[in-house]
């Protein structure tokens, strides 16, 4: 898992590893720790610490595909927040 610093909304993801062949993107908070998955309204998966409102991960299921359809990606935790292409850059790279 690469190092980023990866702003999203509020939430700064400091790992992130790049299922290229799936195009899933795993970003994480800190060291791996447990955590209680939600699905957001577009379909990722938001990991809260046990318990807590604490987003501990974040699963992007196909973020390059919508970058290159729609030019942007946009994720609910728990606002909605959009991101760029520039701005996932580093994550996408982190295989």
């Amino acid at each position: 898992m690469g190092r980023v610093n990866l702003r999203i909304g509020s939430v700064v993801f400091d790992h992130a590893n790049y299922d290229a062949e799936n195009d899933v993107l795993y970003l994480r908070v800190g060291a791996p720790e447990d955590g209680e998955g939600e699905t957001t309204p577009e379909g990722h998966v938001i990991r809260f610490a046990p318990g807590t409102s604490r987003i501990v991960g974040l699963t992007m299921l196909g973020p390059r595909r919508i970058l290159e359809r729609e030019g942007r990606l946009v994720v609910t935790i728990p606002e909605a927040v959009e991101t760029t292409p520039d701005e996932l850059a580093d994550a996408l790279a982190a295989v």
